[in-house]
């Protein structure tokens, strides 16, 4: 798996440098998410289904097998 060079922070990350945020990176087919107080677990997903999840919840049906 590639390492993505450049990770953010979410935006409800409450700012500053602390340790209890989900961070995000992309490549170019992958999606990689990973918390900053275990940055060496990451999860990786796709483009397209984050965007379906996404979907579901906000019409209030998080669920994937609805």
């Amino acid at each position: 798996m590639t390492t993505p060079a450049q990770w953010q922070k979410s935006s409800f990350s409450g700012g500053g440098e602390g340790n209890d945020c989900i961070e995000l990176a992309a490549t170019l087919h992958t999606i990689h998410l990973r918390e900053s107080d275990t940055p060496t677990t990451e999860l990786t997903t796709t483009p397209g289904l984050i965007a379906h999840l996404l979907h579901r919840i906000k019409a209030g049906s998080p669920s994937i097998r609805d």
